[in-house]
C-alpha cells in the first residue's frame, strides 16, 4: 500500500521555543515500511495544508494515518480526513496517538465517517496488523486488533511493543530536518530512551497511558541510535531521564567509547536528580546543556494540588546542583485560574531573583488524568483548541481579561530575561555558529514572543465557534481507581524495569507513598 503518516500543525508554545522532530510518528512509518509498504510522511509543523492536500492529490495515497498527540490538533486533524475523504473515497484513514487514544470514540464521532478508526495505545505494536486487515476490505476484520476503535465496535485491548530495541524512526522520510530546534540546539534531533513513568501526577496522563510502567531500550540499542543521529543537538523525549542511574551511565558510557560528540536536551524530575548525581555529572562531560524540570508550584499548596511530592526544599536543591554544573535549567510553574494578582506578582518577583527560565503553564484537566476526574470546578469551554496549556478552560477568580493580562505579563519576564536583544547578545557566538552552518531557527525565536504571547489574542480564540465539542467530565468523583484511566493494562512491578532500591524510591515519592500497580 501507498501509506501518507501526518503530524499536525505546531501549538502555541511551539510556534516560540521549539519544534521537535515527529518522533512517534516516524516510528510509525518506520514499522509500516519494514511491513513492504511505500510510506511518505509530511509534518505540518514545517508545511502547510496546501503542501498536504496536493500530496493528497498528487501522490493518492491508499491510507493516511494521522498522528494525534495532542488534543488541540484534533479540529484540525478532523477537517483534514474530512476534506481527504472527499478526495479519496476508498482510502482508509485513521489516527492514533497519546491523546487520540483517551478520546477515541469522539474523534470518529466528530469524523461522521471520514475516519475509519483510532488505534489506541503503542501503535507500532498493531500498525502493520491494522493495514494489514484494512486491505481485506472487512470493517469487521479491524476489531481483531487490539487497540482499535471503530464506528462498529471495540477491538482487544492496546498492546505494548514486545522490544522497544525493535524500533528504530525512519528519520529519513522528513524533508526538513534542519527546521528542528530546541532553544539554542538547532538543528535537534529528538530520541527516545525509556517510555512510561512510575510515579502518578494528578496533572499528567503520561503514567495513566502506559499503565504505570516503565521500560527502557538497551544501552546498546540506545547508543546504535544516536550514532546514526547527524544532527549536532538532541533532545531525549523520556517523561523523566535517568530514573534507574544505571541505565543511565551504561548508555553514556557508550557514548564515551564511541566517541560520539552532542549537546543533549533532557526533562527530569528534582528528586531523580538529586538522587543520581553521578549520572547527570558524567552526562554533563558528554555534553549535557540543558534541562527541563517540572516545578509545578513554590507552595505547598500547589505541590498538593498537583500530585508532585518533591518538596520545595528538594526542588530548591536541585536547582542548585543543577547550577553547579553550569547546566541550563528550564522550570515550568503551574498558574491556576484561581490566582489572583498578588499570587502572579509573586511569581514574577520569584522569576525575576533566579537565573533559571522559568515558563508558566495554565492548569488545564486533560481526559486520562486523574483531575479530569477529581477537578470539581465546571469547564467553562469545551473547545479542544483551547486545551492548550496555555488557555483558561476552568472559571477564573480575576475575570477573564485580566487573568491573561497577568499572565502574559508574568511570562514576560522570561522575554526580557532570555529573548530579544539582550538573548541575542549573550548568545552572540552561539547564533553565529548556527548562522555559519545555515540555521536560523534559535534567532528567529528571539522575536516571536509577544507576536504569539498576547491576551487578546487568547480572548479570541475563545470567542471562536467550537464546530467540535469534546464530551464534558464524567460526574465529579474526589477519588479515582487509576486502572479505569489506563490505555494499557497495568503489568504491575514486573512492567517496571528497575531495580528494588528505586521501585522504593518511587514509591516513597509518589504521592500515595504505599506500593500499587
Amino acid at each position: 500500500m501507498k501509506i501518507l503518516a501526518v503530524h499536525p500543525s505546531s501549538l502555541m508554545y511551539t510556534k516560540v521555543f521549539l519544534r521537535l522532530e515527529p518522533l512517534g510518528i516516524e516510528t510509525i512509518a518506520a514499522e509500516l515500511r519494514r511491513a513492504g509498504h511505500d510510506v511518505r510522511l509530511i509534518d505540518l509543523q514545517v508545511e502547510d495544508h496546501a503542501a498536504y492536500l496536493r500530496a493528497i492529490d498528487s501522490w493518492r495515497p491508499d491510507a493516511v494515518a494521522y498522528s494525534l498527540n495532542y488534543l488541540a490538533n484534533i479540529p484540525e486533524v478532523i477537517d483534514l480526513a474530512k476534506a481527504t475523504r472527499q478526495r479519496l473515497p476508498d482510502a482508509f484513514l485513521f489516527a492514533g496517538g497519546h491523546s487520540a487514544s483517551f478520546v477515541a470514540e469522539d474523534v470518529l464521532r466528530h469524523a461522521e465517517g471520514a475516519i475509519d478508526c483510532v488505534l489506541k495505545g503503542e501503535g507500532e505494536a498493531a500498525v502493520a496488523r491494522l493495514i494489514e486487515a484494512a486491505a481485506d476490505r472487512d470493517p469487521t476484520s479491524l476489531l481483531d486488533i487490539p487497540g482499535v476503535v471503530a464506528p462498529s465496535g471495540h477491538g482487544p485491548r492496546a498492546a505494548f511493543v514486545h522490544d522497544l530495541n525493535d524500533l528504530t524512526p525512519a528519520r529519513d522520510l522528513l524533508r526538513h530536518r534542519r527546521k528542528y530546534f530546541i532553544g539554542v540546539l538547532d538543528p535537534c534531533a529528538s530520541i527516545e530512551f525509556s517510555r512510561g513513568c512510575p510515579w502518578d501526577c494528578s496533572f499528567c496522563s503520561a503514567w495513566t497511558f502506559y499503565g504505570r510502567s516503565y521500560r527502557v531500550k538497551s544501552a546498546e540499542a540506545s547508543v546504535d541510535e544516536l550514532a546514526s543521529i547527524r544532527e549536532p543537538g538532541v533532545f531525549i523525549v523520556d517523561d523523566v531521564a535517568f530514573i534507574q542511574a544505571e541505565h543511565g551511565m551504561a548508555i553514556g558510557e557508550g557514548i564515551a567509547r564511541r566517541g560520539i560528540r552532542k549537546q543533549y536536551y533532557l526533562e527530569t524530575r528534582g528528586d531523580v536528580l538529586l538522587r543520581n548525581k553521578d549520572v547527570f555529572k558524567f552526562w554533563k562531560t558528554l555534553g549535557l546543556q540543558y534541562m527541563f524540570l517540572g516545578v509545578e508550584a513554590i507552595d505547598e499548596e500547589g505541590l498538593k494540588r498537583f500530585r508532585k511530592r518533591v518538596t520545595l526544599s528538594k526542588s530548591f536543591e536541585a536547582l542548585e546542583f543543577a547550577r553547579s554544573l553550569g547546566i541550563m535549567v528550564a522550570i515550568n510553574l503551574i498558574a491556576d485560574p484561581s490566582w489572583d494578582r498578588k499570587q502572579f506578582e509573586v511569581i514574577r518577583q520569584w522569576c525575576l531573583e533566579i537565573p533559571e527560565i522559568v515558563n508558566i503553564s495554565v492548569n488545564t484537566p486533560y481526559p486520562g488524568t486523574e483531575s479530569w476526574v477529581t477537578e470539581s470546578r465546571k469547564l467553562t469551554t469545551h473547545d479542544y483548541r483551547l486545551f492548550d496549556i496555555q488557555h483558561a478552560v476552568l472559571p477564573t477568580k480575576l475575570p477573564i481579561e485580566d487573568f491573561y493580562a497577568e499572565l502574559v505579563k508574568t511570562q514576560q519576564v522570561l522575554n526580557r530575561k532570555h529573548l530579544g536583544w539582550k538573548a541575542f547578545v549573550a548568545l552572540g557566538g552561539i547564533l553565529a555558529d548556527n548562522l555559519r552552518r545555515g540555521q536560523t531557527n534559535t534567532l528567529k525565536m528571539l522575536w516571536k514572543f509577544n507576536s504569539v504571547f498576547n491576551p487578546e489574542l487568547q480572548l479570541a480564540d475563545h470567542r471562536q465557534p467550537v464546530r467540535y465539542p469534546m464530551t464534558p467530565p464524567p460526574a465529579h468523583q474526589d477519588v479515582v481507581d487509576p486502572h479505569t484511566l489506563y490505555i494499557h493494562p497495568s503489568p504491575g512491578r514486573r512492567g517496571r524495569s528497575i531495580d528494588a532500591q528505586t521501585e522504593a524510591f518511587v514509591e516513597e515519592t509518589r504521592i500515595g507513598g504505599k506500593p500499587s500497580a
